[in-house]
């Protein structure tokens, strides 16, 4: 997807993380995990983001090394692509164009110039093939690769459903209930099938499969919670296969170890069991992972598993089965009640997480920072519970406030609460302030803070609106109980209605003088001083599903959008209408550093982006088919720095960048950069010099240099060397001498103190001398350490006689008549 002019649609984040098998570096130090468009390659030691490969234009079903080049990876996509990759530089170094959808891939060390891959069958969406890829050699980049042979018919769609028995002699497929295995040398098929379709203990799907590395032995999967071995199955009469069942519900992925002597299984119960010795049943387990487990790998020195989960986790586990490691990316809720939120202390984006919690996600690393236990009550995974769920959040303009609504949906009554939560700069944490009991008698529909900076400690005000008619002013007060825990807690200050309307929207305006509240066709404004009722806007062809505000010069407009497709602009000083639109506007979201409205309509299956200035009836920019998704949520989040814009029509990103969420929950974000800067890792941006190694020290110095260099200039030159680009020797000995060579502390600490400093001129040894006389008159006795300190004092500041390469320049018997007099009695000069 790409945006005219060069204006690009890009997924940044949220990707699902189980869309393949997660696959270990040759020598356990990366994972790589196939993310929607693109291949990360994480680090198991620092859990970063090292690489981020992108290239094919869409998901990434497959990913595996290539078996003759360990620091080589294979990558197949739907778009038809298989690409080769040097992902220790994130290099793509061939490109091989299959034609069909690629939904799986696997490659063998006993196919040198071919990978297989599960394709449509004669482009059907329902049947699916094995087939054999061979790989063209040739000097370009892109090649084609049609030169296929099917291997396997009527095979699952599913990367899990195929397996590859021991050094690649046979392969075996599993679908619904049929099991078939395909000897490759004696071109010999053999099919198996388990009892009927649904048995008294449960349904005997297959669900998936894996082969002992070097015995003929086939674990398989099953919907019941079963797992078979199969055995003998060289023959299709004499085939045996014994059972194994702990799982309550499917088998979701299987993997033996390394050897063979241990069996992993993981599904819906988010346990991790470990079948110790399978004969005799023997198992472990390691629980309560999080979510279901989608995916199992094996590190190639066993010392290692990596589960990826439904909900966008990796867990890296110990050979011990003991938790190691997680990285978490983008929760996937079922049902994004929250909306999309910018949290103004960290800029990441906050929304529903697991079930009662919200996520704080950062949007540099795909990663979550942590997650914030709102509901604090133990969540039931079974089907048809009516339990509590986060439906509202808000944040105050400096993020000390945070705001929450949760309900349970009850036949007669829902239950509600409205908690007010204050941020701990000591704790670094969201900490309870007040809980409020049924704030609201009916369902809260919307919340919002006054966003005044300057006064938000002293009249910090909330407002929530309800279906119950009214909307109500919430406000700090000082509390009066001598056993509370807290100083100030949150209570009623003010309830509006407006002829018995359910109110729908709310917000402040941008100096919050002003509250604009909705109450279906009718927009209300108050004064938020004295909460009078100022005026009303009235749009009769439909309810209002958006409002907002303008900003900076475009203060004295209010925007609103109607359910039936209108989008209307009114303005506050002469109190009508603006002008109008026939767009059907889902998302409508202004940017808080200027004066542009993001607005993301949905017709005929597709989203479009308009971005306008409520001043002007006209768009700055329209982007028709945003993307193939329905849009839910968007948010402009500030960027840290502005952003160079050549083209006049894309200033509105100047300042802050735009994502928005699909009905996929695909994370995706407007970006005027090329795909190779935009794909850059961070590390690599970084300002080093050359000749500095990429260490912490060195990056500070780096910096600390780039800064000072126009102050340098002004200054003259400095004196730390013979020319003012010449490194300090000492600097360049403490950062390139070996660290178990170095001397100690106590010695380098002077040289590189001196070497920073501006020095004096240089002297001769009698002036030298003259100073260390007139000190020691200053001096009653001196220690050795001070006399130490002395003596490199009166050395010349010349960086290599700084690093002890000067030999001393005053005589023994000086020294010593310096001494003398160092030790003298002068004590009697006090008297007058």
């Amino acid at each position: 997807m790409v945006a005219a002019a060069g204006l690009r649609v890009v997924r940044c984040g949220g990707s699902s993380l189980h869309g393949a098998r997660a696959v270990f570096s040759a020598d356990c130090k990366y994972l790589l995990c196939a993310s929607g468009d693109f291949v990360k390659m994480y680090s198991l030691a620092t859990e970063e983001t090292l690489r981020l490969m992108g290239g094919h234009g869409d998901l990434v079903t497959g990913i595996q090394l290539n078996p003759h080049n360990h620091m080589q990876l294979y990558s197949s996509s739907l778009d038809g692509t298989i690409k080769l990759w040097d992902f220790m530089d994130g290099i793509p170094i061939k490109t091989f164009t299959v034609g069909s959808k690629l939904l799986a891939l696997y490659a063998l060390p006993g196919s040198e110039d071919s990978v297989f891959v599960v394709t449509p069958k004669n482009g059907e969406g329902d049947a699916f093939q094995l087939v054999s890829v061979k790989l063209t050699k040739g000097a370009g980049q892109d090649l084609e690769a049609r030169e296929l042979s099917v291997v396997l018919d009527d095979v699952a769609a599913s990367p899990k459903c195929i397996a590859f028995g021991r050094e690649g002699e046979y392969v075996a497929s599993v679908k619904e209930v049929n099991l078939q295995v395909y000897f490759f040398k004696q071109k010999q098929l053999n099919r198996f099938a388990v009892g009927g379709m649904k048995t008294k203990s449960g349904n005997s799907h297959f669900s998936c499969i894996a082969c002992h590395p070097t015995e003929d032995c086939i674990a398989t999967g099953h919907a019941d919670g079963k797992i078979r071995l199969w055995r003998n199955f060289h023959h299709k009469k004499e085939y045996t296969f014994s059972t194994l069942h702990w799982h309550h519900d499917t088998v979701m992925d299987l993997a033996f170890s390394v050897e063979g002597s241990n069996l992993l299984s993981g599904g819906v119960e988010s346990v991790l069991v470990l079948w110790l010795n399978v004969s005799d049943r023997q198992k472990d387990f390691l629980p309560r992972l999080g979510s279901p487990i989608e995916y199992i790998s094996v590190s190639p020195d066993g010392a290692l598993t990596c589960t990826l989960h439904k909900d966008n986790r990796i867990t890296i586990i110990n050979s011990n089965l003991r938790f190691s490691k997680s990285i978490q990316g983008l929760i996937k809720s079922t049902d994004l009640k929250t909306g999309l939120v910018v949290d103004p202390r960290t800029k990441a984006l906050v929304l529903n997480g697991e079930p009662g919690h919200l996520q704080f996600y950062c949007l540099q690393t795909d990663q979550q920072l942590f997650s914030l236990d709102i509901v604090q009550r133990q969540y039931i995974h079974q089907a048809g519970l009516n339990q509590t769920d986060l439906v509202k959040i808000a944040f105050s303009a400096q993020g000390k406030w945070l705001a929450t609504v949760e309900e349970r949906e009850e036949a007669t009554d829902p239950e509600l609460q409205l908690k007010l939560w204050f941020y701990d700069e000591e704790t670094q944490s969201f900490k309870l302030n007040t809980r409020i009991n049924m704030p609201h008698e009916d369902h809260i529909t919307d919340m919002c803070f006054r966003d005044m900076d300057e006064l938000e400690d002293d009249s910090l005000v909330l407002v929530t609106t309800g279906r119950d008619c009214v909307f109500k002013v919430w406000v700090m007060v000082e509390d009066t109980d001598p056993e509370a825990q807290q100083s100030v807690s949150w209570s009623c200050d003010f309830v509006g209605s407006y002829h018995s309307y359910q109110a729908t929207n709310c917000c402040f305006s941008e100096d919050g003088s002003l509250l604009a509240v909705s109450f279906e066709e009718t927009v209300t404004v108050w004064d938020s001083v004295s909460w009078d009722l100022k005026c009303t806007f009235c749009y009769p062809t439909g309810k209002l599903r958006n409002i907002c505000f303008g900003r900076l010069t475009c203060s004295k407009y209010l925007i609103g959008a109607t359910d039936n497709g209108f989008l209307c602009c009114w303005n506050l000083l002469s109190c009508a209408l603006e002008w109008s639109a026939h767009l059907n506007i889902l998302v409508l979201q202004p940017d808080p550093l200027s004066e542009y409205i993001a607005a993301i309509s949905w017709l005929s299956k597709e989203s479009s982006l308009f971005v306008f200035k409520p001043n002007k009836q006209w768009p700055i920019y329209i982007q028709r088919n945003l993307c193939k998704e329905k849009i839910q949520l968007a948010a402009f989040v500030p960027r840290d720095e502005p952003e160079v814009i050549g083209t006049e029509k894309y200033l509105w990103l100047r300042r802050s960048q735009l994502f928005f969420l699909t009905d996929t929950q695909e994370l995706m974000t407007l970006s005027t950069k090329s795909l190779e800067e935009r794909l850059t890792p961070s590390s690599k941006q970084l300002a080093v010099e050359e000749t500095l190694p990429v260490t912490p020290f060195s990056l500070l110095l780096g910096k600390h240099r780039q800064q000072q260099s126009q102050e340098d200039t002004d200054l003259g030159k400095r004196v730390v060397g013979n020319k003012p680009e010449q490194d300090s020797p000492a600097v360049k000995e403490l950062l390139h001498t070996p660290a178990h060579v170095l001397p100690s502390a106590s010695f380098l600490c002077p040289i590189f103190i001196n070497s920073l400093l501006i020095p004096k001129e240089n002297k001769s040894v009698e002036e030298v001398a003259d100073e260390v006389e007139m000190q020691s008159e200053n001096t009653e006795e001196d220690s050795d350490e001070e006399r130490d300190v002395t003596e490199m004092e009166q050395d010349d500041t010349n960086p290599m006689e700084l690093l002890g390469e000067m030999t001393c320049k005053v005589s023994k018997s000086q020294e010593r008549e310096l001494r003398k007099i160092r030790k003298m009695d002068y004590s009697w000069i006090s008297a007058f």
